[in-house]
């Protein structure tokens, strides 16, 4: 399975108080576990950085992740940036 990394970074106007992104993330997840089911989600991230949240998944069928960012941009009123990932030993061995 190939592995996504997306970036997301929340709008100001995604939530007014910090208790409803609780509901709001819940909404997204919901959404996506629904519509993408060739993806597994591996990790989720909450930074301090340029991104709110780093999300790590995994699927055979890149249109799952373009499905799944659209849904965080559509219900959880982000940005991202969708980014392929490889394993770094992998990678390596690749060299």
């Amino acid at each position: 399975m190939a592995i996504y990394v997306i970036l997301s970074r929340f709008s100001p106007d995604a939530f007014r108080e910090p208790r409803d992104f609780k509901k709001l993330a819940e909404a997204v997840s919901n959404k996506i576990k629904a519509d993408c089911p060739g993806l597994n989600w591996k990790h989720s991230f909450a930074t301090l950085g340029r991104f709110d949240v780093v999300d790590v998944v995994e699927t055979d069928d890149p249109k799952q992740v373009e499905r799944a960012a659209m849904i965080i941009r559509a219900y959880g009123h982000s940005t991202t940036e969708t980014l392929m990932g490889t394993p770094w030993k992998e990678f390596l061995a690749r060299l």
